[in-house]
């Protein structure tokens, strides 16, 4: 298995957070669950149910063309505490298209997400984390934050739980890490159905990172 914390994350950690978010705000022992590639009518729902169940909140970073398909659960996602962030509108290889592309991708994504929560900006994350020179600096220029992660749970590698697990608890969570999961495929529920009670039990909150204008 590969691991949570790979070298490029240690790169990014350098830039400033004003550029690229990769740690929330340490206040106590907080963990920022975030999720990628939904909505998604089968994922989404259980993994929403489990949150409220532990009183936990997340940030999910939401693919517009998603977003139109299933307006009433991003809805619920919004209703339910969580924050709204931008994951492109069709998921496209970014490094592969034009920098007017990728912003138009980005802008079609907050309108979609505009129509829920009212705001006209939202956090972006790069499909598959390409995060190109160009991109950076018209990010930078725009005062748009881009939200990473510092912590890949590496739940996108379709293995089973009894490999990914024991990962994860051998690199284990430190306060401010904004974990990387997924709510397009069911293995983000099994690991947080095991591991949100191990976390709570170590003292930790499970937040939404802050929402950003």
């Amino acid at each position: 298995m590969s691991n949570p914390r790979p070298r490029r994350l240690k790169l990014l950690h350098m830039l400033p957070n004003a550029w690229v978010n990769t740690a929330g705000p340490v206040d106590g022992k907080r963990l920022y669950l975030s999720f990628d590639d939904g909505p998604n009518p089968k994922h989404t729902p259980p993994l929403l149910d489990l949150l409220r169940e532990h009183q936990a909140k997340a940030t999910f970073f939401l693919i517009g063309q998603e977003i139109e398909r299933h307006p009433e659960l991003t809805r619920r996602i919004h209703a339910e505490g969580h924050a709204l962030g931008n994951h492109s509108y069709s998921h496209p290889r970014f490094d592969e298209l034009s920098l007017a592309e990728q912003f138009e991708q980005i802008s079609r994504t907050d309108r979609a997400l505009s129509a829920v929560d009212g705001l006209e900006r939202h956090a972006f994350r790069p499909p598959r984390g390409v995060l190109t020179l160009p991109m950076l600096l018209r990010c930078i220029r725009e005062r748009r934050r881009i939200d990473y992660w510092s912590y890949d749970t590496l739940d996108y590698n379709r293995r089973p739980l009894g490999d990914v697990l024991p990962a994860i608890r051998r690199n284990p969570v430190r306060s401010g890490d904004i974990l990387l999961m997924h709510d397009d495929g069911g293995l983000a529920l099994e690991l947080l159905r095991t591991l949100l009670p191990e976390w709570k039990a170590q003292g930790y909150s499970m937040c939404a990172l802050p929402v950003h204008p």
